[in-house]
């Protein structure tokens, strides 16, 4: 009798039986069910095979130390934001809600003084303040919590996106909190930015539909000593592209308001809620 679908996917699957490592296997299996029953549920043709090799191809070739292309599909698939939330969503509702990374953090920041500016790059963007307080869930504050923080300059890109133009450490910095878990430095005003959009994922985007474009915010990663990591985004309310963010890492608790203070320059108050490790 002639082999049918069903039974292929079967004996890939027998094939896998004897994966040594048992989470390989796991993955492995899980990945060839799924991958077989896309096939048979969009009766995939021999010419659409090909334009996803082809086009997986073109990600690979568009990929350098810089850009990572890939990341970037799994951004806009967002496949990116439901890994995010299965490894790091918090069951405590009041902890801060975690996000994406993003493609562009540098790890290794300066430090800087509690209440500097991390601007070394002037564009014209909008002088702001941020700050709060990082506290934990039962709402005492952190001391020692140390927050990484990085975002886009005024003309809508990242100091590694410009290298000749922007300091390699503009709009970056680390910032220590003290014993009453204040933070506070001054920057500039985000703004919405589009993803890069020149490659196989800019193609895929504009053949679905869908733009390139992210809302307005900043990053940070946030970390203590007995807390489980956060990496998060502070949204700006009035940006364009809250409900759209083409890669699905806007979340209503993270949104924040930029308001005047008395001097004019904006100020966005935002507390950080850190979960306990293991709980």
């Amino acid at each position: 009798m002639p082999m049918n679908e069903l039974e292929l996917t079967d004996e890939v699957l027998r094939r896998l039986d004897e994966t040594p490592d048992p989470r390989l296997r796991e993955v492995m299996q899980a990945l060839v069910r799924h991958l077989h029953a896309f096939a048979r549920e969009v009766r995939l043709t021999d010419e659409e095979w090909m334009t996803g090799i082809r086009y997986l191809t073109a990600t690979g070739h568009k990929c350098d130390e810089v850009r990572q292309e890939f990341i970037l599909l799994s951004d806009t698939l967002g496949l990116s934001s439901l890994v995010d939330l299965i490894n790091h969503a918090s069951d405590n509702p009041v902890a801060t809600e975690p996000t994406i990374m993003g493609p562009f953090y540098v790890p290794d920041s300066p430090w800087r003084e509690m209440g500097a500016s991390i601007v070394e790059f002037d564009d014209g963007g909008e002088p702001t303040v941020v700050t709060g307080v990082v506290r934990d869930t039962e709402g005492a504050p952190i001391a020692d919590a140390v927050l990484d923080v990085w975002h886009n300059a005024a003309n809508g890109f990242y100091a590694v996106q410009q290298p000749e133009e922007q300091p390699a450490t503009n709009l970056r910095g680390r910032f220590r909190t003290g014993d009453d878990g204040h933070y506070s430095f001054h920057t500039v005003r985000p703004v919405p930015y589009p993803i890069p959009n020149d490659g196989p994922v800019g193609r895929l985007l504009r053949d679905t539909g869908r733009h390139e474009w992210r809302a307005a915010h900043l990053h940070m990663k946030v970390t203590a000593d007995g807390f489980t990591p956060l990496n998060t985004h502070i949204f700006d309310r009035e940006s364009d592209y809250l409900e759209s963010d083409t890669v699905f890492g806007v979340k209503g608790s993270l949104i924040a308001d930029f308001t005047p203070g008395p001097d004019g320059v904006l100020v966005c108050e935002t507390d950080i809620v850190l979960a306990r490790s293991g709980v």
